[in-house]
């Protein structure tokens, strides 16, 4: 039944067990540094305690970075960058090779330490090591495809081509709900690319970056042409993402978190005229078509509803169900949610962790009383779950609430399992409800008809960076740039030719021959 307690199983204890020994494979120490410049480290300290989710216990500590260790860590990403630029780009490849073969080697207790940080299970935190290793997979195919155009001049002998180079530094503002992935579907493209990375990881996850690094240092330790500074660590608040948006030197910063957040790194770097790529809120819906089947729709929205506990950018927060069906519908996925197994995100058996601490589970509950204060119906109850195995005080239960598009509540994403239902008799109608909402990162629609289907994927469709058809709006695929629109920010990374927003496209004109036309047939003799 939902909020029991699951018996204990065997690999909750095995991975529990060994979790003292995945922290000192990765290096974890109880303080580790604040500032990390490739192996060089300091600052250690216990500023930022990483509290874990799954059991509320103390697993570390870092220092925070001051305004002078920024200045040196920036410094040397400066002038790593100088160097990097001038690698041959298969070379660059072959390092982020061997740095996913090191997370390989490490993924079971990056894994778990990404899991034992965040509370996401530990199947999602072995699964965001993955993309990892694959974005890395990805980046060496691209380190040999870094290609430009070439096109025909209006000019006799001449010939125009257009090449892309290096930015020199990129920075990276990070989320704690994909503690590592997002910071490597950065690092991995931007080093191919010939850039230096400095992180500024969440300090709610800041022991997961000290590993990264620590993997990192491990693989380029007897690489004489890796640069010291091309990867370094930044830890700390806000007051150290300010630095670093308000540095010119930082030519690209790619900001992962809230929109607010987005809005005020956007402004900052525009300010200055620097680049900006953002990932910021997704307020996803699934549209139920009447033939819609019910065996994809149910694993599909309650996976999207309720994994990493509702707190992934692209988590299923709406779901929009043809009123012919809705009574169906609706008496599914509550029947799937009474099935749900909480509890220890370590133990396989658990199919939701906890949030990410106190603050969220705090925004959770003001949700659902907003939810009825607005006139919203909860169909099946939420609530914090105490007791034996939940002290942390940040395990809840996964609620449902029958609602209205409009209501200020769904209108604002919500960082926790609360999922939204709503009726629709028209696919326009669904497609509107889908697009009135002010985020437009994922969507997806479930259905049999090829009209539907398409209609939702043409320009008179989603809105949406992502659009799917019979999957869920949970997860991202390699291959495909990632990201949004509207208030979602706009930025891609990932796949396709994300690789360009760490480049700058340069132009160029090459005169062969012995005179010197002018363009448009311009003359100029003297």
């Amino acid at each position: 039944m939902l909020g029991q307690r699951p018996p204990i199983s065997l690999p909750r204890k095995s991975v529990h067990m060994n979790m003292q020994a995945h922290l000192a494979q990765l290096g974890i120490h109880t303080e580790n540094p604040g500032v990390q410049i490739g192996s060089s480290s300091f600052s250690k300290g216990s500023e930022i305690s990483s509290l874990s989710p799954a059991d509320g216990k103390t697993i570390g500590a870092t220092g925070i970075c001051s305004a002078s260790e920024y200045e040196q860590a920036i410094t040397a990403a400066t002038e790593a960058g100088k160097i990097w630029r001038t690698v041959p780009a298969p070379l660059r490849g072959e390092v982020v090779r061997l740095y996913g073969e090191a997370l390989r080697k490490h993924k079971d207790a990056l894994g778990a330490l990404v899991s034992y940080e965040m509370g996401k299970s530990l199947q999602e935190g072995l699964g965001e090591v993955q993309e990892m290793i694959d974005i890395c997979d990805f980046a060496v195919g691209l380190s040999r495809q870094l290609y430009g155009l070439t096109m025909h001049s209006e000019r006799p002998s001449h010939r125009m081509y257009e090449q892309w180079h290096p930015l020199g530094v990129v920075g990276i503002i990070s989320a704690f709900n994909f503690p590592v992935a997002v910071w490597n579907w950065n690092t991995a493209l931007a080093w191919v690319c010939g850039n230096a990375c400095i992180w500024k990881p969440s300090e709610k996850t800041p022991l997961t970056a000290v590993a990264c690094q620590n993997i990192w240092n491990e693989v380029t330790a007897d690489l004489d042409h890796v640069p010291p500074g091309l990867s370094c660590v930044v830890q700390g608040d806000y007051k150290v993402g300010e630095l670093m948006t308000n540095d010119k030197r930082v030519a690209l910063v790619s900001a992962t978190g809230s929109i607010r957040m987005g809005k005020i790194v956007a402004q900052a770097v525009a300010a200055r005229l620097g680049k900006s790529l953002l990932e910021l809120g997704g307020n996803n819906a699934i549209i139920v078509e009447p033939d819609a089947e019910l065996k994809m729709v149910v694993p599909g929205t309650v996976f999207g509803a309720v994994g990493t506990c509702g707190q992934r950018c692209t988590s299923t927060r709406r779901l929009i169900i043809h009123s012919s069906i809705y009574d169906k519908v609706v008496d599914a996925i509550t029947s799937a949610y009474g099935q749900l197994r909480i509890g220890d995100p370590l133990d396989e058996n658990n199919h939701v962790g906890p949030l990410i601490d106190k603050d969220a589970v705090g925004m959770y509950e003001k949700a659902l009383e907003a939810v009825v204060e607005q006139g919203g119906k909860i169909l099946v109850e939420g609530g914090v779950l105490t007791g034996a195995g939940y002290e942390s005080g940040c395990y809840v239960k996964p609620a449902i609430a029958e609602a209205t598009n409009d209501m200020a509540i769904v209108q604002n994403e919500t960082f926790a399992p609360i999922l939204y239902v709503m009726k629709y008799d028209t696919l326009d109608e669904a497609i509107a409800m889908q697009n009135g909402v002010v985020q437009g990162l994922s969507s997806a629609i479930m259905t049999t008809d090829l009209r539907s289907a398409e209609l939702f994927l043409s320009a008179a469709g989603s809105d949406c960076g992502i659009a799917n058809v019979n999957i869920g709006t949970s997860g991202a695929e390699i291959g495909g740039a990632f990201g949004g629109e509207k208030e979602t920010g706009g930025g891609r990374e990932s796949g396709s030719d994300a690789w360009k927003t760490y480049m700058r496209r340069q132009t160029n004109t090459i005169n062969y021959g012995t005179e010197l036309p002018l363009a448009q047939g311009i003359k100029f003799d003297f």
